[in-house]
């Protein structure tokens, strides 16, 4: 059987048949029952593409999946007036229904600013889509509308340099927002069945298009977010604050992994953007949380890299290997368990989005539109480098990688967006922008597409 991939830009790459799974919100996670050997490990432009899809509108985010619908999330007009939830048939591509909004914050498109660079969760009731301009909405899995909210008319307007980059997190009952804005930043809990407020608590105050992560210490769950210069835990069912740690900087864009029980991989990049200058390595790191006798958390250094660091997409450990991709492309590999660097070396291109890790296998889906595919484990090998469009001479994206919030994502159409983040756009873009801007252009050239995000089930790739 054929590996396949398929665009659209969105594409999706998939080994026939197409098997029912889901891939639920920002990075997954991936499938338990996910194996190499299902994956796509070569294709071009003229082989190997199960189908690609146009995008309506513009956006950064990552695909969700479940079941046999894959959803994808977009901003259209010259000034972002319509907020879209679309739902495409994972088995061809063909678009299902599009419901949209309103935007709340309408905002002349530009490079410089996010466009629907959230990504949304999903699960057996539908899919629950959150636009910086501040409007939430949730949907049925047919597109019939279960609950909206315009958090701009709820608490007030959202300012935030460059836009919005957190992505949504759920539990089984609830969806957790993060509005990491200029003026009094907040972070929301709803009922993910009625959108109703659950509890809302105090943001970090400090510059961030992370996205949160359920990291579980002690066989208890806790919530995870990411500033510049701090971390912080926050208790998932009553959004009271258990732990901070400070001494960090240029974390605001790549986001936390889990490395283990009370353990997160943290990422951060010495781009312009980021006051880290050449520190960055000190917050590329493992962090350990725990808790004490009184009942106490506290987190602190496991270890501190020497070199590596990171470019939008965020750093992942797998197999007992954590990984780096820097802005110049440097893969690093380091000992997840002592933080020794065991290699450094190039590859075609930096990722925005976040490497995608299954058995045998890491894809780096770079920004450009080459996908390397490495041996996991210790020793460098490449088994693959792939494209889903011919290279274009002499339009490299220079050192020095610019936001993502001017490109395109993953998925099974044209789409644009992973932020590793689902994130927002952190600086001026140096390389070519998005196409289908929705009116207005980028000023920085329309020629070129970005891969922003990865997903991946059973026989099946996607990438926006």
């Amino acid at each position: 059987m054929r590996r396949m991939i398929s665009c659209s830009l969105a594409f999706a790459l998939s080994i026939s048949p197409v098997f029912a799974a889901e891939w639920v919100g920002f990075r997954g996670p991936v499938p338990a029952n996910l194996e190499a050997k299902d994956l796509p490990l070569t294709w071009t432009p003229e082989e190997h593409i199960r189908w690609s899809a146009q995008l309506t509108g513009t956006g950064q985010s990552s695909p969700v999946i479940w079941g046999d619908q894959i959803y994808v999330t977009s901003v259209e007009g010259p000034n972002k007036e319509q907020c879209l939830v679309t739902a495409y048939a994972v088995t061809d591509g063909k678009k299902r229904w599009q419901s949209s909004v309103k935007n709340s914050t309408p905002e002349v498109v530009s490079g410089l600013i996010s466009k629907a660079a959230p990504t949304a969760v999903v699960d057996q009731a539908g899919i629950v889509a959150l636009f910086e301009g501040g409007n939430v909405l949730a949907r049925t899995h047919s597109g019939e509308k279960r609950w909206e909210r315009d958090l701009v008319a709820d608490y007030g307007p959202i300012e935030s340099r460059h836009g919005l980059g957190s992505s949504l997190i759920q539990t089984d009952t609830h969806v957790v927002i993060w509005i990491e804005r200029a003026e009094s930043p907040y972070i929301l809990c709803c009922d993910k069945a009625t959108g109703k407020e659950v509890w809302k608590t105090e943001g970090l105050g400090a510059t961030s298009w992370s996205s949160p992560v359920l990291l579980t210490v002690g066989g208890k769950e806790q919530l995870v977010f990411s500033a510049t210069g701090k971390l912080r835990g926050v208790d998932p069912e009553t959004g009271k604050e258990l732990w901070t740690l400070e001494g960090v900087s240029g974390n605001a864009t790549p986001s936390p992994s889990v490395a283990g029980d009370g353990l997160l991989l943290l990422g951060a990049t010495d781009g312009r953007g980021e006051s880290s200058g050449g520190k960055a390595a000190d917050s590329n790191c493992l962090i350990r949380v725990k808790k004490d006798d009184s009942g106490a958390y506290s987190a602190d250094f496991v270890w501190r890299a020497k070199r590596a660091t990171c470019s939008f997409g965020s750093p992942i450990v797998h197999n007992g290997y954590a990984y780096f991709v820097n802005r110049t492309g440097i893969l690093f590999c380091l000992d997840a368990s002592t933080g020794e660097e065991v290699y450094a070396e190039r590859t075609p291109e930096s990722c925005w989005a976040t490497p995608l890790a299954v058995g045998d296998r890491i894809y780096l889906v770079g920004q450009k539109g080459t996908t390397t595919v490495i041996k996991a484990g210790p020793k460098f090998e490449v088994l693959s480098q792939n494209r889903l469009w011919k290279a274009e001479a002499a339009t490299e994206t220079p050192a020095g990688e610019g936001t993502r919030g001017s490109e395109r994502r993953e998925g099974s159409a044209p789409m644009s967006g992973d932020s590793s983040s689902g994130n927002g756009a952190q600086e001026r873009p140096q390389g070519r922008g998005e196409r289908g801007m929705g009116g207005g252009g980028s000023p920085y050239g329309n020629d070129s597409l970005i891969q922003f995000a990865v997903a991946a089930i059973p026989d099946s790739l996607f990438i926006r």
